[in-house]
């Protein structure tokens, strides 16, 4: 799991700081989880997953790389699919 949470902080150029900040995990924390000395409990892996929105799964490594993209791509079409309903509604109010 250390290499995920590291991996995923420097896929999106973040510093320990950065994600300390945004999640209210403490920096010491965050960065004795990425080097192994300690490990987060279900409520900070939850916190991460989400916060780097994949699954908690993933940051535990029972799930590949590839299920993370094909999940990516699923929440981008779901969002897509919303904004092409949204556009259409407006189309018919008009």
């Amino acid at each position: 799991m250390l290499n995920r949470i590291r991996d995923l902080r420097e896929d999106k150029d973040l510093t320990q700081s950065d994600v300390a900040k945004a999640t209210g995990i403490d920096q010491k924390t965050l960065s004795n989880y990425e080097t192994g000395k300690t490990n987060p409990d279900s409520y900070v892996i939850i916190k991460l997953a989400e916060f780097f929105d994949v699954s908690a799964d993933y940051l535990l490594g029972r799930e590949s790389e590839d299920s993370k993209k094909i999940n990516n791509i699923k929440k981008r079409l779901w969002d897509i699919q919303k904004e092409l309903n949204s556009i259409l509604n407006d189309i018919k109010n008009l």
